[in-house]
């Protein structure tokens, strides 16, 4: 008898890179980065105070131009650990931070808009299986954190009946799609080459 029999051994699968199966290692790396964007987040709202005074008159607009960038703690929590949730318990954290510890002045409403802000931007993370993470689907993801914290804060500012309003909702979703989704894309790809995430979910994905 010539020749021989080639046993192939199946890929074992790391069970913890179910997006349901959490490990504590993850769950502390969230919080890490609630915190530290809850930091990055108020600074956000003093350059938007400083931007607004800059703009003048059209001032009011400022906030739409850093929209994206209170958007950003959910899609890096996504693709680092992959988990179901992650990015909106990143941005509750951080929403957290701004108004317990920094004293915003936006209360504990900040907790709901930290919720909208983290469902859209990992929307479509979670639709991919949280194993799809080309640039278009952060600008997917930061397109629709902007598009689902737009019409809460529409609501609760007054905008409808302006002529404004398009306007708002163009600068607000673009301002996603730059910051809060492709910013995202080159951050995690940082991060990511830096080797000190190699032990978590992103660094099984190569």
């Amino acid at each position: 008898m010539t020749g021989s029999l080639q046993h192939t051994s199946p890929k074992i699968r790391n069970p913890y890179d179910s997006p349901w199966r959490w490990q504590l290692k993850d769950l502390v790396l969230v919080v890490v980065l609630g915190v530290v964007f809850g930091f990055i987040y108020w600074a956000l709202v003093q350059a938007w105070n400083g931007l607004a005074i800059v703009m003048g008159p059209a001032g009011d607009l400022a906030q739409h131009f850093l929209q994206g960038g209170w958007l950003l703690v959910a899609p890096l929590a996504v693709a680092i650990t992959r988990k179901a949730g992650s990015g909106i318990l990143a941005e509750m954290l951080a929403a957290t931070i701004e108004f317990v510890f920094l004293g915003s002045p936006v209360g504990p409403t900040l907790l709901l808009s930290g919720f909208l802000q983290g469902l859209g931007s990992e929307l479509p993370f979670a639709i991919g299986r949280y194993k799809r993470f080309g640039i278009s689907r952060y600008a997917i993801s930061g397109f629709l954190g902007a598009f689902f914290i737009f019409w809460f804060t529409a609501i609760r500012s007054g905008w409808f009946g302006q002529d404004i309003l398009v306007l708002r909702l163009i600068i607000h979703c673009s301002s996603g799609i730059i910051l809060g989704g492709i910013l995202a894309y080159f951050l995690v790809r940082a991060i990511k080459a830096t080797g000190v995430v190699d032990n978590y979910a992103i660094g099984r994905h190569r």
